[in-house]
């Protein structure tokens, strides 16, 4: 098994004002030659933006783009469909960049912050078709057990968001000394595995609050929670860039 773990207080951070950034990978002006990717994942941004403040448009391609809300209203728009798209927490976006696409993405709100993940993967093939999708979960469904958020499109899961990459995303919420053991998808897979809140112990390794571990080179690893716990798991095939 081979392990790599990033405390949150490790992460790069940029406060533009409106936008407090942290980023577990290098990102615009924050390089760390260690952290440049965990496999195909590119980008996780823990983002909490102002009250109707947000990101103008702007283009993207060849990229895999997830977005989690957590907290607030985050509104979406490109030019695939040019209206406001309300996206809460509960749901996920994906958005395919493919060969182009410009969006905008926005606090929908007039005076509630909006915290967010926005997670980058690099796709298995280049240059499709640009595509937009967003999903309810339902919280009930992650308790105790894993909820599978988004797969590839090869995937048999009906019930997932679908992406360009052989990949899982997923979450779940454990309560105080709770269990789990993650199976992989293959030895060639790893998972960086967030704590989005509370304490939990992956093998031996105490992890809190945004604090995160890379897990690849196994089958499957378990964990304990030390008190309430909600994880989000991101496992990607372990690609050299």
């Amino acid at each position: 098994m081979k392990k790599v773990i990033h405390k949150a207080d490790s992460r790069g951070f940029a406060n533009h004002g409106w936008l407090q950034a942290n980023h577990s990978f290098s990102f615009a002006s924050w390089h760390n030659a260690e952290k440049l990717h965990f496999g195909a994942l590119r980008v996780l941004n823990d983002d909490i933006i102002a009250p109707k403040m947000g990101f103008g448009t702007h283009p993207h391609d060849n990229m895999e783009i997830i977005t989690i809300p957590l907290k607030g209203v985050l509104k979406h728009r490109d030019n695939m469909k040019d209206e406001w798209q309300p996206v809460v927490p509960g749901e996920v976006q994906v958005m395919s960049a493919g060969t182009g696409v410009q969006h905008s993405e926005i606090n929908g709100s007039v005076d509630e912050y909006l915290s967010l993940f926005q997670i980058w993967i690099i796709p298995e093939e280049r240059n499709v078709a640009p595509r937009y999708d967003q999903k309810v979960f339902n919280t009930e469904d992650r308790k105790g057990k894993l909820q599978t958020l988004v797969t590839s499109f090869e995937d048999k899961d009906d019930e997932s968001l679908k992406i360009h990459q052989d990949a899982k995303l997923s979450r779940i919420d454990l309560s105080n000394g709770s269990t789990f053991k993650y199976q992989l998808k293959s030895k060639e897979h790893g998972v960086y595995v967030m704590t989005i809140s509370g304490e939990v112990e992956i093998e031996k390794d105490i992890l809190n609050t945004r604090d995160a571990i890379g897990i690849s080179e196994t089958d499957s690893f378990s964990m304990s929670s030390k008190g309430d716990s909600e994880l989000l798991f991101i496992e990607v095939p372990m690609i050299k860039l």
